[in-house]
């Protein structure tokens, strides 16, 4: 929903910076490998330490890069099959390390397992997600579906961290992180059915081919 209805607008929004990185002669690669290190030092080096709001704003200064380098590839329309999965398999690592900096943190001085369980679950169904399309789309099926896609797992998740981070009673985290684990083991199941769905109507289409 989020990628929908928000890409507009940060497009309109990034568009005159993207136009100034391009002009300065940054490539669009440089500002996705930048993005992927600037998350995931917030996330390995601020959240361990118990700095969930200052973690957070560093990590949403550089969570951004995902949309501007985006922006950078269409203005050079050099985006291509390479960029894409560049930028795929440097959000996974932004992203593991985001819930995995959660994890570390509740482990150790947050005190509180089930947090840090519960955010361990959401990287490993995060993955699936992720995969489940990334390996549908390679055998030529479309996985494109499910409630939980990647821009509303990390604005959930940022958003909750950083407000822990001022005050805001940690079972919000817990009930935030329990809800994104369940909607993304919906959306794993979601992925299975529609590539089975899909796997069925090859092999009739097949078989009908075959009899006629």
């Amino acid at each position: 929903m989020l990628n929908r209805h928000a890409r507009g607008f940060f497009t309109a929004l990034f568009s005159p910076l993207a136009r100034w990185l391009l002009r300065i002669g940054v490539s669009p690669d440089a500002v996705t490998i930048v993005g992927t290190l600037g998350v995931v030092v917030g996330a390995l080096v601020f959240y361990p330490l118990g700095q969930l709001w200052w973690g957070t704003l560093f990590i949403t200064a550089f969570i951004f890069s995902d949309v501007i380098d985006g922006i950078m590839a269409r203005m050079q329309k050099s985006g291509g099959r390479w960029g894409n999965f560049l930028d795929s398999t440097l959000d996974r690592v932004a992203d593991g390390a985001l819930f995995a900096g959660v994890a570390v943190w509740f482990f150790t001085g947050g005190a509180n397992p089930p947090i840090a369980i519960a955010a361990v679950v959401c990287l490993v169904l995060g993955m699936v997600v992720s995969y489940a399309r990334a390996k549908a789309e390679a055998l030529g099926f479309q996985a494109n579906v499910g409630i939980a896609e990647r821009a509303e797992r990390l604005v959930s998740v940022l958003v909750v961290t950083g407000f822990t981070g001022l005050g805001l009673p940690t079972v919000v985290l817990f009930v935030t992180l329990c809800l994104l684990a369940a909607a993304s083991l919906v959306t794993v199941i979601q992925r299975i059915i529609a590539v089975h769905r899909q796997s069925l109507e090859e092999t009739e289409g097949t078989a009908t081919e075959q009899a006629a």
